[in-house]
C-alpha cells in the first residue's frame, strides 16, 4: 500500500510540475532583474545615421523571455536589444503585450536582415529569422526612419 501511495504522490507531483511548465513558463524563469541600457545607432549602406533607439538590454534568458511584456508603452525612440549568445535562428512572439512593435532581426555584424511589423494579437506569431540581436521598437519605426534590410546597426561593444 505504501508503494502505491509513493507512486501516486509522485505521479501527482510530475502532473503539478507539467502543468507549471505549460501553462506558467515563466515561472520556472525567474526575476529578469534589472535591464542595462544604452543607445544603438542605425546607419544605412552609405554609413548616414538613419535614427538611434534607447535601449533596455535583454541579455539573459530570463529578460528575453518577460521581454518587452511588462512594459505599458515606449516613447518614440526608445526600445529593447535583444542580445543572443550565438548568431542562430530564433523566434520572438507578442506574448503579453498591450502595443504593436517592430521586430527588427540583426546578424553578428550589425547587418538587419528581417523586419517585421508585429500586432499585439499575435497575427503572423511567431516571428523568425536568424541574428544574434533583435531590436524592439514601437510599430512604425523603421518605417518612419527609412531603415531597411540591409542597413546597419551599430550595437556597442559593451553589449556583446
Amino acid at each position: 500500500m505504501n508503494t502505491r501511495r509513493a507512486v501516486a504522490a509522485v505521479a501527482l507531483a510530475a502532473v503539478a510540475v507539467a502543468t507549471v511548465v505549460v501553462f506558467f513558463p515563466g515561472f520556472l524563469i525567474g526575476d529578469p532583474g534589472p535591464y542595462n541600457e544604452t543607445t544603438v545607432t542605425v546607419n544605412d549602406e552609405n554609413g548616414t545615421e538613419l535614427g538611434t533607439v534607447d535601449v533596455r538590454i535583454a541579455d539573459t534568458r530570463a529578460k528575453r523571455y518577460t521581454g518587452l511584456s511588462e512594459t505599458a508603452s515606449l516613447d518614440p525612440d526608445e526600445g529593447m536589444l535583444f542580445v543572443h549568445d550565438n548568431e542562430d535562428q530564433h523566434s520572438y512572439v507578442m506574448r503579453d503585450m498591450s502595443f504593436p512593435l517592430d521586430i527588427i532581426f540583426v546578424d553578428a555584424n550589425g547587418t538587419i536582415v528581417q523586419i517585421f511589423h508585429a500586432g499585439v494579437d499575435g497575427e503572423n506569431a511567431p516571428y523568425e529569422a536568424r541574428g544574434k540581436y533583435v531590436l524592439e521598437t514601437t510599430r512604425g519605426w523603421a518605417n518612419r526612419t527609412g531603415v531597411s534590410t540591409g542597413d546597419t546597426v551599430d550595437v556597442p561593444d559593451s553589449v556583446g
